[in-house]
């Protein structure tokens, strides 16, 4: 089922996401709602809070046949190391990219989609996608390491957008 990506500035997505207590049936098909609604939006990941559910669940899938989902529950960054800059956009903030500085490699712990935990060391796109997507856990948009002026700047066209949806 296609669920509603929540846009920025909504208040919504400042909401910080709890703990998944035990992944029960209900957990699985919200993991399976948003992979399909983040493949047909089209996005590379997707974080619980973006569809308005406040759990720390995050889908993401980098791969070019969009054929390797990656499911990640109550994910934490063990260690992070490096700086690397990418242009990152995002679901919640349609048609606008940046850059953001982030860390090149991290090793993380997290559970997938039948409660197994696992740990991961990872590099480049993946490292970066999934610290985009834990922001979102706890109420952070890429938008927040933007200068000042970029965001009033970003503001002032998503305002001009909504004014002219409506």
């Amino acid at each position: 089922m296609l669920l509603d990506i929540l846009e920025y500035p909504d208040p919504r997505l400042r909401k910080v996401a709890a703990p998944v207590a035990a992944v029960t049936a209900a957990v699985q098909k919200l993991v399976r709602d948003m992979a399909e609604t983040m493949y047909s939006a089209p996005g590379v990941g997707l974080a619980a809070t973006q569809v308005d559910v406040h759990k720390r669940i995050i889908v993401i899938d980098i791969s070019e046949a969009r054929n390797d989902l990656r499911v990640f529950i109550n994910p934490e960054i063990l260690s992070a190391q490096g700086e690397l800059e990418c242009e990152e956009g995002c679901l919640s903030v349609p048609g606008y990219y940046d850059k953001v500085v982030r860390a090149e490699k991290i090793t993380m712990r997290a559970q997938n989609e039948h409660g197994e935990s696992f740990e991961l060391g990872t590099d480049g796109m993946l490292a970066v996608c999934v610290q985009h997507e834990m922001d979102h856990l706890v109420g952070k948009v890429f938008v927040d390491y933007l200068s000042p002026l970029k965001r009033a700047r970003l503001a002032a066209r998503l305002k001009k957008k909504q004014r002219l949806a409506s």
